[in-house]
C-alpha cells in the first residue's frame, strides 16, 4: 500500500497533529464511535489507521480490549506517549498486519478520512479482506467518508492564516486544491511555526454510495445501516456493516 502522507509520517507534523485537530479530550467526532461500540455490545475493537491513537486510548479508557494499527511509525510514537496508552495493544502497518493476532475482534473502526486513503482497488480490496479477517463472524465494521455529490472539497481552500494553538504557540496555516480528478481529490498543506514550515500533500478517493455498498458484499459483509455524521451532516455517510457468517469461517474465525 502508499507510504502514509507526511502529517502523519513526518515525526515533526505528528507531534502537532492532536494540537490542530484535537486529542482524545476533544475530538466530538469521536463519540459516535464509542456510543457505537457500546451500541453493538463489542469487547474487542480495532481501530484501523489509528494515527495518534486519540480513540483507541480513548476506547481502552473505558474498558474496552483495544488494537490500534497504523502504517505511520511518528503518529504511533505519538499514540504510545499518551496517558493510558499501555493498555492498547499499537500495531505498526496497514490492516494486513493484523493477520496471525488471533484477535476476533467484535469491531473495527476507521475514523475520519482512513477510507478514503486507500485511492487504488487493490488498496482498497486488501483492506478490506485484512478487516474481515481480524473479526469474529458477524463482528462489525463502522466507517465513514465524504459524499461525492457535496463537493466539499470546493471549501477546502484556506489562504494563509495565522491561528494560535492549544499549547499558546502561533502559527500559519494553508490549504490548496491542487487537483480534482474525480473520484481523486488532491491538496497541500502547509504549517508554519516560527521558522520550521512542515508541509505535506494528500489525496483522497470519493466513492459512491452505491459503490462502496458492492464493495463490502463482495468482501463478506453486510450493510445494516448508513448513517449520518453527526459532526458533519448532510457531508458524509456513515456505514454501519457486519462480517456474514460465511466470511467469518473463510476467514478462519
Amino acid at each position: 500500500m502508499r507510504e502514509p502522507d507526511a502529517t502523519f509520517a513526518d515525526p515533526r507534523q505528528a507531534a502537532v497533529y492532536d494540537i490542530f485537530n484535537g486529542d482524545e479530550h476533544t475530538r466530538a467526532d469521536l463519540d459516535a464511535y464509542v456510543a457505537v461500540a457500546h451500541e453493538v455490545g463489542a469487547r474487542r475493537v480495532v481501530d484501523v489507521g489509528c494515527g495518534t491513537g486519540s480513540l483507541a486510548v480513548r476506547l481502552a479508557g473505558a474498558g474496552f480490549d483495544v488494537v490500534g494499527v497504523d502504517p505511520a511509525g511518528a503518529s504511533l510514537d505519538v499514540a504510545r506517549a499518551k496517558p493510558g496508552a499501555d493498555r492498547v495493544t499499537w500495531v505498526h502497518g496497514d490492516a494486513t498486519a493484523l493477520d496471525g493476532l488471533g484477535h476476533g475482534a467484535d469491531l473495527a473502526v476507521m475514523t475520519g478520512n482512513v477510507a478514503q486513503v486507500f485511492v487504488s482497488d487493490d488498496d482498497w480490496s486488501d483492506t478490506l479482506d485484512a478487516v474481515r479477517r481480524a473479526l469474529r463472524p458477524g463482528g462489525w465494521l463502522v466507517f465513514e467518508t465524504r459524499r461525492p455529490e457535496v463537493h466539499d472539497w470546493e471549501t477546502w481552500t484556506i489562504p494563509p492564516t495565522q491561528v494560535t494553538t492549544s499549547d499558546g504557540r502561533s502559527a500559519v496555516v494553508q490549504c490548496t486544491v491542487t487537483e480534482v480528478a474525480l473520484p481523486l481529490v488532491t491538496f497541500m498543506g502547509s504549517t508554519t511555526i516560527g521558522a520550521e514550515v512542515l508541509r505535506s500533500t494528500s489525496t483522497l478517493r470519493f466513492r459512491e454510495r452505491g459503490e462502496i455498498e458492492r464493495d463490502l458484499a463482495e468482501h463478506g459483509f453486510d450493510v445494516v445501516d448508513v448513517r449520518d455524521a453527526p459532526d458533519r451532516p448532510g457531508k458524509e455517510h456513515v456505514f454501519v456493516a457486519r462480517a456474514t457468517e460465511d466470511a467469518g469461517r473463510a476467514a478462519g474465525g
